[in-house]
């Protein structure tokens, strides 16, 4: 495994870092104070617009899509430094016209989608002109094992009738989201993974009606959102139906291995993050005369954070890297195993930095309690910790045993 850096990666880190430092982290309570006084929270802050056409005009744009002709043509193992450093700020990540769900989603168009439906909503994506939603969970089942999907997608002549509720459908809340892609099912009566399809439902279609937005233990997450919203014989043509009817899943795992890349590496910036304002607290804070970086509990919370974090980027450096290689079904062990170590790890070093700071660490005067919340999120969308580690084992007694399911012994 060789995880150094290639020049152009060393050359768009150094060039992000600097951005970073120049025109994201000056303009962080510029971006509260325009979303909290704006009048309406579901718009975006004006710096954001700003800093985009900056991004844009320095070609720090679509770094994701490993496709050099409409992104940066970077393998995985490349991209997840860069998604590091912008995962250091929750909004950053969209001054790049890198952010969730609208990466998944171009990856989907990019690779499933036919011209014209690249031409529709592909192309105005690349271009940051509008915004995209993901509509799988749904409040009646168990939507962790995606074959519980209720949602029915029923073709009539020319169109698809949809009809479902769905809800954590993310981005739904941005005034700009044009489109959703959709999963649900087209064949009840199928093979149990080839019943669900996905399909491109836009937003503005008779019969789409968003019943509210989620709170995310407590934040609105403004102005992005996260909506559940009801499909009331949706009618939409049949051209906008997704590789093929049944292909559903198929596209979802396409779909989530660099999307886990992206949310693991970002979420490591944040524990980064976390350890710095940890440090500088430390340092400028005193107890009984004393400051409380000199203390050995606050030294070793700063030490072992920092085993934590370094453990946690090897590892998935090393799923990146292994998906560039063997390809993402073969490092689906890998790919698994970082979604379950990497908001856990991210979630004690966050708490560490909000134990330091007390009170203060509780309040939205310090990022802490916010990167608490959508970190602790992040432990359930893409799929709970309990889904991911049961696969870990499967695979493990696989290839511990030779063979897994195995015929039972006991008579």
């Amino acid at each position: 495994m060789d995880f150094e850096l290639s020049p152009r990666t060393n050359e768009l880190k150094a060039q992000i870092e600097a951005f970073m430092d120049e025109h994201v982290y000056p303009n962080e309570e510029l971006y509260e104070n325009q979303l909290n006084t704006q009048g309406d929270r579901w718009q975006l802050p004006e710096i954001v617009q700003d800093l985009k056409k900056i991004a844009y005009s320095k070609n720090l744009w679509n770094l994701f899509l490993p496709d050099s002709e409409h992104g940066a043509g970077l393998k995985n193992v490349e991209y997840a430094p860069l998604c590091e450093i912008m995962g250091r700020v929750h909004w950053a990540p969209e001054v790049f016209n890198c952010s969730a769900p609208d990466t998944g989603n171009m990856e989907v168009l990019h690779m499933y989608g036919t011209p014209d439906q690249q031409r529709q909503w592909l192309e105005p994506l690349l271009a940051g002109e509008i915004r995209s939603a993901f509509a799988m969970t749904e409040p009646e089942v168990a939507s962790s094992d995606a074959s519980n999907i209720e949602c029915s997608i029923k073709r009539d002549g020319e169109e698809y009738v949809i009809n479902g509720r769905k809800w954590w459908t993310s981005g739904m809340g941005d005034p700009r989201c044009r489109v959703i892609i959709l999963m649900g099912k087209t064949d009840p009566q199928a093979d149990k993974y080839n019943q669900q399809s996905q399909i491109l439902v836009p937003t503005d279609t008779l019969g789409v009606e968003v019943k509210r937005m989620l709170p995310v233990m407590g934040y609105d997450d403004a102005p992005h959102g996260h909506g559940e919203v009801l499909f009331n014989n949706v009618r939409v043509p049949i051209n906008n139906i997704l590789l093929g009817e049944g292909r559903g899943f198929e596209i979802a795992q396409g779909r989530l291995g660099p999307g886990r890349i992206h949310h693991c590496m970002r979420v490591i910036g944040v524990a980064e993050r976390a350890l710095e304002l940890l440090c500088s607290r430390a340092a400028e804070r005193e107890t009984w005369g004393r400051l409380l970086a000199d203390r050995g509990i606050t030294q070793e919370r700063i030490a072992q954070s920092r085993i934590d974090i370094d453990m946690c980027r090897l590892l998935v450096m090393k799923a990146a890297w292994m998906m560039d290689k063997v390809g993402n079904k073969e490092a689906r062990q890998e790919i698994a195993m970082i979604k379950v170590a990497a908001p856990k790890m991210a979630l004690e070093v966050i708490d560490r930095a909000l134990q330091i700071h007390g009170g203060g660490g509780m309040t939205n005067d310090f990022p802490i309690a916010y990167m608490s919340a959508h970190t602790r999120a992040m432990r359930l969308f893409d799929g709970p910790d309990e889904v991911h580690r049961q696969q870990i084992a499967r695979l493990e007694l696989r290839r511990q045993l030779g063979g897994y399911p195995m015929q039972s012994k006991v008579k």
